[in-house]
């Protein structure tokens, strides 16, 4: 509700406010029954794009922490949930840092999760993620493009801030979350603005 030590009015939509925050959490990891999803949960490395706002976030939730800026630090993690919710496959080396940097916030929760991803022993005793100050240079050296399809954003890649109209199209074809919008579908249409988006106009 805001930072630690200033007063702030008790309102209870902030209560359910929360719980949406740790269902869609849940929701990650779980079906609606409550098991692992192993459908969406894959072995394979992380994209570059979704491995950059991870560590982005170790990076931020840490010092947050140490600076006990707990707001700040859910709000980071709610933007990183925001990101994951909309794919369809989510990389094990995502979720699990994930799961620990929520922790601290929501422990009983977490405990949870922590077994579901196969987990024999209590979270407390894995170490703390770590942001990799390369990946986060590297990721920072991109650009965020907006994906339409019939004008409505779908998703987000990451690319070079510096491609020509061809090179765009191309890099954006090759993330998988876009891959996978335009999977069984006619594109119509496609429309690429240099430096600023790509629209697939597809078959109604």
């Amino acid at each position: 509700m805001g930072p630690l030590d200033v007063t702030k009015p008790w309102q209870t939509s902030g209560v359910g406010g929360m719980r949406r925050f740790l269902k869609r959490s849940w929701r990650l990891i779980c079906t609606e029954e409550g098991t692992f999803d192993k459908a969406r949960i894959t072995d394979d490395d992380p994209d570059t794009e979704t491995l950059g706002l991870l560590h982005q976030t170790i990076e931020i939730v840490t010092s947050d922490l140490d600076g006990l800026r707990f707001n700040t630090a859910i709000s980071r993690l709610m933007e990183l949930v925001n990101e994951l919710t909309p794919k369809t496959a989510i990389s094990r080396a995502i979720v699990e840092p994930f799961v620990l940097l929520l922790s601290p916030f929501a422990p009983h929760m977490c405990e949870e999760l922590w077994s579901v991803l196969g987990h024999k022993q209590s979270l407390a005793y894995a170490p703390w993620p770590k942001a990799s100050a390369e990946i986060i240079a590297a990721t920072r050296k991109l650009k965020e493009y907006p994906v339409q399809v019939n004008g409505t954003l779908r998703a987000r890649v990451m690319a070079s801030p510096d491609l020509d109209k061809n090179a765009l199209l191309a890099a954006v074809k090759q993330s998988p979350e876009v891959q996978a919008l335009l999977a069984g579908k006619a594109v119509l249409k496609e429309v690429v603005v240099p430096g600023r988006l790509v629209n697939f106009v597809v078959a109604k």
